[in-house]
């Protein structure tokens, strides 16, 4: 199996999940994910990570974080009659 095959099969398979698990539905999925992989190919300097990683942010400098604020004192509920 290719490595584009084993993308599209990847494609496929979250595009089912993401749906909920439909039955009958393989050949419109099967057909988005082929679609994707081939966009995926075609993008200029884009690395071939998963579609699920998620991408890396830097955490914020501490310095210029600013001080959490105090919440106000909710009062107390009144009972109920």
């Amino acid at each position: 199996m290719s490595t584009e095959d084993k993308r599209v099969r990847e494609f496929a398979y979250q595009i089912w999940e993401s749906e909920g698990k439909p039955e009958g539905q393989e050949a419109r999925h099967w057909e988005m994910a082929r679609k994707l992989a081939e966009a995926e190919a075609l993008t200029p300097g884009k690395p071939k990570a998963k579609a699920t990683a998620k991408p890396k942010t830097a955490p914020k400098p501490a310095s210029k974080a600013k001080p959490a604020a105090e919440k106000k004192p909710r009062a107390p509920r009144k009972p109920s009659s």
